[in-house]
């Protein structure tokens, strides 16, 4: 890979669990700080030579330094891991949007294959594939035991092929076996409509290389004949992606040079502010946000986000919302709040490392508590569907010094919803939390929906008081300018 192909990877922000899909860092780990510690150098030379020459059968020399690596890395937090080249090669696929497969993201959680979320429009959303399902027979063999890169290689496969995934869903007596049909996935970053009576909807299901260009052409597309009356910009269930693509987003709402977010670590390349400039969001794609609408600025906004909303979605929401640009309507985000970078150790194999946390213009730390949504309305009339495990519930996750009261877990021990085989489309009028952003924005009630305990809401952060919407946008904004911005890797794995 070319080194100018490396640099507009950039770095990446996504959410949930150890997987794969990640961003690319440029530089290389120098080696700076400490000594290195040589006894247990040594310790570590015996036991490699030691079990080279007695282990029972024969084993390379690349498969023990590939499993020492990926030991040091599993040991930290649930975040860093070692990328071979495999991994390595599925998280630029990741990033560009294209790759084949099923249509899922995966993640691994205590040794189990867990759906983070079903990317619309594939097999895998067509089939009815929820959130929070957990696989646990591919082609009838036990997913017990296998890694999540053995059951990612295992579930792709030839485009047009059959592949049989046996299921369990919390709330079902019996696994679900479902049958799908491999395919191509491209994944649309940006999706965009007009609603009823003026009101514009864009939905982005991650953030990718060319997503904040997408956005100023689908903003562009949808005020072609007249400004929007409202916008809703719907992050639900989106695990994240490029961070300099989130700065974009967020800046593309806000006055150029407003602070979307600040990063703190040990070393001083991790102590930054990223704001609305093009130096912060530019990664090849030029100055994309000069091209935008003059209403993007002003039009009174709603976001929508859910627990399956993480990393780079939860930045641009906490940005939005710390600014009181727009009002946060939905379900507490996943709570994904720690830096990650790609640091290629080879040509083909790098190391996701955790550097930093990161900080919402307010100096909040959402780690392992979330963004608290402004208006809380559960995923349905009857109640929230989404039982997913936060980052809170991971294995050795990073803790948080402003979480006084304590951490925002799962709610897995919740009783199932009647009704939670219901499959509805974000962005379809059955789409509950989408029509109470249009009721709020239209001035009329909303419906909370049924509320459940899914979050201690009242524990932590308090939710801002909700925004009245502000009259349409009737002047010329200033012209916006925003930066790429280090990355906040999480782990989703798509498939």
């Amino acid at each position: 890979m070319s080194p100018s192909k490396l640099k507009s990877l950039g770095l990446l922000a996504a959410g949930l669990f150890a997987g794969v899909l990640l961003s690319l860092g440029l530089s290389a780990v120098a080696q700076r700080g400490a000594p290195l510690p040589l006894d247990e150098i040594r310790q570590f030379s015996s036991v490699f030579s030691t079990i080279k020459n007695n282990y029972v059968e024969p084993v390379g020399d690349k498969k023990l330094i590939d499993g020492a690596i990926a030991g040091m890395l599993s040991d930290l937090d649930p975040h860093s891991a070692y990328l071979d080249a495999d991994a390595f090669k599925e998280m630029q696929s990741s990033t560009q949007g294209e790759f084949g497969g099923l249509g899922i993201e995966v993640g691994a959680e205590e040794g189990a294959v867990k759906v983070i979320s079903p990317i619309e429009d594939t097999p895998a959303a067509k089939a009815g594939i929820r959130a929070g399902d957990l696989i646990v027979k591919i082609d009838g063999a036990s997913t017990k035991g296998m890694t999540l890169t053995e059951a990612v290689k295992t579930m792709r496969g030839p485009v047009k092929t059959p592949i049989t995934l046996t299921i369990v869903r919390q709330g079902m007596d019996k696994p679900i076996v479902v049958t799908l049909i491999r395919d191509t996935i491209r994944v649309r970053s940006v999706r965009s409509k007009m609603l009823d009576n003026g009101i514009a909807y864009v939905r982005i299901a991650q953030f990718q290389e060319r997503t904040g260009t997408d956005l100023v052409k689908q903003m562009n597309e949808l005020g072609a004949k007249a400004a929007p009356k409202g916008f809703i910009l719907d992050l639900r269930n989106d695990p994240g992606g490029l961070l300099h693509s989130a700065i974009g987003v967020a800046g593309a709402f806000l006055p150029e040079n407003t602070l979307i977010v600040s990063t703190d670590g040990r070393t001083a390349d991790a102590k930054r502010k990223y704001v609305a400039a093009a130096k912060d969001y530019d990664a090849g794609e030029g100055d994309y946000l000069s091209k935008l609408p003059a209403w993007a600025k002003t039009v009174p906004m709603v976001v929508l986000i859910n627990v399956g909303s993480a990393s780079a979605s939860e930045i641009v929401a906490g940005a939005l919302q710390d600014h009181k640009r727009a009002t946060i309507m939905g379900n507490r985000s996943f709570g994904k709040g720690s830096v990650q970078v790609i640091l290629p150790i080879s040509e083909n194999t790098a190391i996701k490392l955790t550097t930093s946390r990161y900080f919402t213009p307010s100096g909040r730390s959402i780690q392992a508590t979330g963004i608290a949504p402004d208006l809380i309305v559960t995923d349905t009339a009857q109640g929230d569907l989404f039982r997913v495990p936060r980052e809170a519930d991971l294995q050795r996750h990073l803790g948080n010094d402003q979480a006084k009261d304590g951490e925002v877990k799962g709610n897995a021990d919740d009783p199932p919803l009647a009704d939670s085989t219901k499959i509805f489309q974000f962005g379809t009028p059955d789409d509950f939390q989408l029509q109470q952003g249009v009721n709020y924005l239209e001035g009329k009630p909303i419906q909370k929906g049924v509320t459940t305990p899914v979050a201690k809401l009242d524990k932590l952060e308090k939710p801002q008081a909700a925004r009245k919407p502000s009259a349409p946008a009737t002047a010329p904004a200033t012209a916006p300018a925003t930066a790429p911005a280090p990355s906040p890797g999480g782990a989703a794995t798509p498939k």
